[in-house]
């Protein structure tokens, strides 16, 4: 028998005669993808990609009222055979050009890369064409000077760089870096959004406002890697800079958004500033003063009994809390509940569910459907608000052999923080209502529609289609490359496992 890494060589090479000239022809883009790999994906591998995903982020300030719902086209794809992130296409500056940016509820700032650019990929393994915005080039665009009140409020909250040996018409710079080690550098500047903003009976109208965003110029790290290279990031967070406090200053956005993430393998889903309305929604409050989406997290429940966890390991700290963060791929438990939560999932399996571990975390092999074989979990949030917790919001499946399936608790072991990822938020709506400081969520088929309203009180419909600004579709090509070579590899590990 030839050894593991030689027959893997040769599956791979053996993969890219069958996938090579059909790559091309995936067609991916929705309103929204969502790229989750639930199959084939180490958890360590999501976990790196978690790491880079977490920023610190302010209080929304206030503002007038809003005029409409502003839909954001959003494209990507969950296919465990394709590079995995969540990104839109925003268009800016005049003439206007278009620029695909990755969302991140992790961040504040969006940012372009911009021309000169030290570090900056020039192509990208998801098939699209990235732009380099040149702000000399936009007749509408200015640089913000340190002098700004808006980089003087930016250098508050750390968002900003001005050095005191800087004159006031210095630009007004900005440092990022991630948590892989990742970053990015440049200087603010002001300029035009174009954007759908949704009206009655399903229709759109293009829309515009002049915003302020990152214009970066040196890239460093995992952001100079070319095989899901975009052209910057879209922070959803909360500080006076981000796009939705600004949009919602202007008086053309609320100040509240909302998203419902389908929990398919194709993606999909809804992003509106905006609210989505659905007679089940339920809400709790959100902790204030907190640089990300806290919430009071009370209790856990497995198949409706309460699991004996000390709650004061979920309270709100400088080191603990419980996090809301659609950026996040997959679940972090505080030490402390994580082990208690884990017990009580392997003594309320199918008794058909196989128990293994494999490299420190447990999984099982079972033939028979997950919702048969493994136990609903409840959370319990402040005001007695509960968010239900199927099996495949906590199993990540890892491998398949004939009938059987080898399903892995894709929840992990934190210190201090519990974040609640994509794998818990999927198939659910979710409402940030920061006017009101609270968040809401029901189950929801997040194929349909949804029903959205602004503060007007007008409600429009928004739809999960395959649309451009202009109502005609528009697709990208998908890539086969690196999911292939990990589901491989995990074919060859649990090989052993299915034939026990």
């Amino acid at each position: 028998m030839r050894p593991p890494e030689v027959a893997l060589a040769a599956a791979l090479v053996a993969l890219a005669a069958v996938f090579g000239g059909a790559a091309a022809a995936f067609p991916a883009a929705l309103t929204l993808e969502r790229a989750l790999p639930h199959r084939g994906v180490p958890a360590e591998h999501l976990r790196e990609r978690d790491r880079a995903r977490h920023k610190g982020r302010g209080l929304l300030g206030g503002g007038p009222a809003v005029a409409g719902v502003v839909d954001f086209p959003v494209e990507g794809s969950a296919n465990p055979y394709m590079v995995g992130l969540y990104f839109t296409r925003v268009k800016l500056g005049n003439p206007a050009k278009e620029y695909f940016v990755q969302i991140d509820t992790g961040s504040d700032i969006l940012w372009v890369a911009c021309s000169p650019c030290t570090g900056c990929p020039t192509s990208s393994g998801l098939n699209i064409q990235l732009e380099f915005f040149n702000p000399d080039s936009s007749s509408t665009s200015s640089r913000i000077p340190c002098s700004d009140d808006r980089c003087t409020a930016a250098l508050q909250t750390g968002e900003a760089l001005c050095q005191p040996s800087d004159s006031p018409s210095s630009p007004c710079g900005y440092t990022f870096t991630y948590g892989d080690g990742s970053g990015t550098s440049g200087y603010y500047v002001s300029d035009t959004m174009y954007f759908d903003t949704v009206m009655g009976n399903e229709q759109t109208a293009n829309s515009s406002a002049s915003v302020v965003f990152g214009c970066s110029n040196s890239q460093s790290g995992d952001l100079m890697k070319t095989d899901r290279a975009v052209d910057g990031i879209f922070g959803f967070g909360q500080h006076e800079l981000s796009v939705i406090s600004q949009l919602y200053s202007l008086g053309v956005s609320p100040k509240t958004f909302s998203h419902c993430l389908k929990g398919s393998d194709n993606g999909g889903g809804i992003l509106v500033l905006g609210e989505i309305v659905e007679p089940g929604l339920v809400f709790t409050p959100l902790v204030p003063s907190q640089p990300h989406y806290n919430l009071y997290l009370e209790s856990i429940a497995v198949s409706g009994q309460k699991l004996p966890i000390d709650s004061s390991l979920f309270a709100t700290s400088n080191t603990q809390g419980t996090i809301v963060d659609s950026g996040t791929t997959l679940v972090y438990l505080v030490d402390g509940a994580y082990d208690p939560f884990i017990s009580a999932i392997a003594a309320a399996v199918s008794p058909s569910a196989r128990s293994v571990v494999s490299k420190g975390t447990q999984c099982f092999v079972t033939s028979g459907s997950v919702d048969s074989s493994f136990p609903t979990a409840t959370l319990y949030f402040k005001g007695g608000v509960a968010m239900t917790v199927k099996p495949e919001n906590y199993l990540l499946q890892q491998a398949t052999s004939d009938n059987n399936v080898l399903w892995c608790i894709g929840w992990q072991r934190s210190q201090g923080i519990t974040i609640l990822g994509d794998l818990v938020l999927k198939e659910k709506i979710f409402v940030y209502d920061l006017g009101n400081m609270r968040m809401g969520w029901a189950d929801y088929d997040c194929s349909l529609s949804v029903n959205v309203t602004s503060s007007s009180g007008k409600n429009q419909y928004v739809n999960t289609g395959q649309f451009d600004v202009n109502g005609s579709p528009r697709h990208y090509s998908g890539l086969v490359p690196t999911g292939v070579a990990v589901a491989l590899v995990h074919m060859l590990i649990f090989g052993a496992i299915f034939s026990r």
